[in-house]
């Protein structure tokens, strides 16, 4: 059993449905594939979402039509049966008209997860016609997640039970990344990014051979290509290295992917869906790790620092209602720092999120923080590297440890 995930931008337009497909039939026969949203269809229903819950009816209307537009124009070059596609817009037209019904992330969550529903229907009823055994799986049904909306926590136990139920080994197995349900039957997600740990959990459960990540690029890099010109292929990695690559920032891999496929020993390949032949990169159970220096850049990142009102230390029972505000705001910390009266932290600057954190974190503290920086991330550094990326920046905050450094810094204007 073999688990293939495709992106978002390995399925924007009908050619990359075929390309899917073409890949499936050479090296796929049998497995389970999970499939993202097409393109940016995830950003355009999020837009959706924002217009629906500000009761902007024309705007809304307008963005389901342009979404509707884009996978009509996919399917017009294509074959195959796609009346599920349209039902599926039904479903969102008529969720649309009615009142809103709980809080922004639950609305959320039941909005912006058809986009991997209809990018899966299309591409099994492609399949499908194109002479595949093939199964359209609806993954709210095969992963169990409590009710953390927009980072559903899954339920091991019955998830297992309901994917081995589930998935038959002789057909091609279409199901969708990023979604899963609670035990109430309400649609719930597993973060942003979150299909590659969708693929994880399949081949945990399944005890598959191997996962293949799709991607835009030829393996796992040292850097992303925006930032670097000259960058390098890492052909090996271990569940160590990729998991703290992950966990800095790495976009290649979502950091929620490793753990699972670790546990069972699974291998991941990370492979150009341009160049399915090359064999790209391999993260594995390998002894030696790779010192390559690797690179993660986060940009819009804000440093927050907190002070105690009355000149009194950081101390335990500080850090714990700091770390409770955060959990509850659903804000990560992605660098943190602390003195005797002080504690700093790098974060996302979400719109959605940051001010009402702000506000809760001004009850206890004294709150300073910089905005529009960002966060520098370098695996198996040394001196050159740090030199290299601090061009034309100033350095507001470093943290060390043997393999890795992290700065955060701001262009000098």
């Amino acid at each position: 059993m073999k688990v293939f995930k495709f992106g978002g931008a390995s399925v924007k337009d009908a050619a990359g449905v075929k390309n899917l497909a073409e890949i499936i039939q050479t090296q796929g026969q049998g497995a389970v594939v999970v499939v993202s949203a097409m393109g940016k269809t995830t950003n355009a229903l999020e837009e959706l979402v924002r217009a629906y819950v500000s009761e902007r009816s024309d705007e809304m209307q307008d963005k389901l039509q342009t979404i509707r537009a884009y996978h009509e124009n996919v399917m017009q070059s294509l074959t195959g049966d796609f009346s599920s596609v349209y039902e599926t817009f039904d479903q969102l037209d008529a969720y649309l008209r009615q009142p809103i019904a709980g809080h922004y992330d639950e609305v959320y969550d039941q909005i912006v997860s058809l986009g991997e529903v209809l990018s899966t229907q299309i591409i099994a009823a492609y399949l499908s016609k194109a002479g595949l055994a093939t199964r359209w799986l609806d993954a709210r049904q095969l992963i169990a997640t409590d009710a953390t909306f927009r980072e559903g926590r899954v339920d091991w136990d019955e998830t297992n039970r309901r994917i081995n139920k589930a998935v038959k080994k002789a057909a091609v197995t279409v199901t969708q990344g990023f979604i899963g349900q609670t035990p109430d039957g309400r649609t719930t997600t597993l973060g942003r990014e979150g299909s590659d740990y969708t693929a994880a959990i399949f081949a945990y459960c399944l005890r598959a051979e191997s996962v293949t990540i799709w991607k835009d690029v030829p393996g796992v890099l040292n850097a992303d290509p925006k930032w670097f010109n000259e960058t390098v292929l890492l052909e090996k990695l271990t569940y160590q290295d990729a998991i703290e690559l992950a966990y800095y920032g790495a976009t290649v891999i979502h950091p929620k992917t490793i753990k699972p496929l670790q546990n069972r020993g699974i291998k991941l390949y990370v492979r150009s869906f341009l160049k399915p032949d090359a064999a790209g990169t391999v993260i594995g159970n390998f002894e030696q790790h790779l010192l390559t220096p690797s690179f993660i850049f986060k940009v819009n990142q804000l440093l927050i620092s907190l002070h105690p009102n009355d000149f009194s230390f950081i101390a335990e029972d500080n850090l714990s209602r700091i770390f409770g505000r955060f959990a509850q705001a659903g804000v990560k910390i992605n660098l943190m720092q602390n003195t005797a009266i002080s504690f700093s932290v790098v974060v996302d600057n979400n719109p959605d999120r940051v001010p009402a954190l702000l506000d809760q974190l001004r009850q206890d503290f004294r709150v300073t923080y910089n905005e529009g920086l960002e966060l520098i991330t370098i695996r198996y550094y040394n001196q050159i590297t740090i030199d290299r990326v601090l061009v034309n920046k100033k350095l507001l905050l470093e943290q060390k440890s043997r393999y890795t450094v992290q700065l955060v810094a701001k262009d000098i204007e």
